[in-house]
């Protein structure tokens, strides 16, 4: 079988150390007897061929593929909660960011300048960006003077803050990561503003996955999010919870495509 968390950069010790742990409390329940358990996470090179793979127990995905690829494809274990500034339980909206020293304050001061973005299919850096223009009353017309694809939140942080790009929207939970490991780069770039909230990423595993096991998996995930023994090993994640939601709590992500669509706002 696989697991990975691909979707953060948390320090990848931290990372492991919490699904060794988690794995831990899946071999101890007889419901997850018999399968084989990975002793370790991945780091996929195409997290979309893994998404749908088999053999695939845990990964984490984005709302905004999940509803408009993914949905019928795999089974939705749930979601973590974050204690991030823009996270509330299992919602979070993004973050956008500009330099510390560019002095725009609100998104309409950015018209015409260069957004970067990580992927057209991301929900926090390019559907809830195009929700929150097609909000602001901003129409088909291009707002941006240019705006560019980094295939990374991380890259699109770096990108802003080496002057390649003005702004972007950036996940809640990796730009708190990414400020953790690096403080001395920090405090070049700042927050202006964020979107409106949705879901946060998605845990899935596979069609295949056996109910009993899927039960076993949700069970593990409510314990070592919340317990306070493994609060150690949650630190360095920003985990602070488990919840199995229904993937009908994800159709906000298709409410903000349509919200931009109906503006005739399709492409940033």
């Amino acid at each position: 079988m696989q697991a990975a968390l691909p979707m953060y950069f948390p320090p990848q010790p931290a990372l492991q150390a919490f699904w060794a742990a988690l794995r831990a409390l899946l071999r101890a329940d007889p419901r997850a007897q018999g399968a084989d358990l990975p002793a370790t996470l991945s780091q996929p090179a195409d997290c979309h061929a893994q998404w749908l793979a088999p053999d695939l127990l845990l990964s984490q995905a984005c709302g905004y593929p999940l509803v408009t690829q993914l949905a019928g494809r795999v089974q939705l274990v749930g979601a973590f909660a974050y204690d991030a500034p823009g996270v509330q339980g299992t919602d979070c909206r993004s973050q956008l960011i500009c330099r510390a020293g560019d002095t725009r304050s609100t998104l309409a001061d950015f018209a015409g300048s260069t957004l970067v973005f990580n992927d057209t299919i991301s929900q926090s850096g390019y559907n809830a960006l195009r929700a929150l223009l097609a909000g602001s009353g901003f129409g088909p017309q291009p707002f941006f003077g240019a705006a560019r694809m980094s295939g990374a939140h991380y890259r699109s942080i770096e990108a802003v803050c080496q002057g390649l790009a003005d702004m972007a929207a950036i996940d809640a939970v990796s730009w708190a990561l990414w400020q953790s490991s690096n403080p001395a780069l920090a405090g070049g770039l700042r927050v202006f503003g964020q979107t409106a909230h949705y879901p946060g990423l998605p845990l899935i595993s596979a069609l295949q996955t056996a109910p009993d096991l899927l039960d076993a998996l949700r069970d593990s995930l409510q314990r070592i999010a919340s317990a306070p023994d493994y609060a150690a090993l949650r630190a360095p994640l920003h985990i602070c919870g488990f919840e199995a939601i229904p993937l009908s709590r994800y159709q906000r992500c298709l409410d903000m495509q349509a919200q931009a669509f109906a503006c005739g706002l399709r492409v940033l």
